[in-house]
């Protein structure tokens, strides 16, 4: 599936408000839950056994990439957000969009991804 900024823009969206250890700075990330991106592609809501082992790779345009497993995304199995934002402190993202995969929860924004241009849905053997 492809998502646009247009199409992303006719989404329900939240607000999370995180940390950034970057700029040590408190911001607020407006976008849609990557749950709800996934769950329309068939991506279970209540996961069992063997869907414990599917993992998703993001990567940004330069190139960095990082894991999440497939329960932190699932609302519910886990108490953080996963959102795939398209604006931060209510404005767009600029340089850093037009999306950005940031997760509330985390000590440290290591796995945000600034310009998001693919999410792979793996499953490890």
């Amino acid at each position: 599936m492809e998502w646009s900024p247009e199409k992303l823009a006719t989404l329900p969206h939240i607000t999370i408000t995180v940390l950034n250890g970057h700029t040590s700075a408190t911001e607020t990330y407006t976008g849609v839950p990557l749950f709800a991106l996934l769950e329309p592609l068939g991506f279970p809501a209540q996961p069992h056994g063997k869907d414990f082992r599917m993992y998703l790779v993001a990567e940004g345009a330069d190139g960095y990439s990082v894991v999440y497993a497939m329960a932190e995304v699932i609302p519910s199995i886990h108490d953080a957000t996963v959102l795939v934002a398209d604006a931060v402190n209510g404005r767009p993202l600029g340089a850093i969009g037009p999306f950005q995969l940031v997760a509330t929860g985390e000590k440290h924004p290591a796995r945000w991804v600034r310009n998001l241009t693919s999410i792979r849905v793996e499953m490890a053997h």
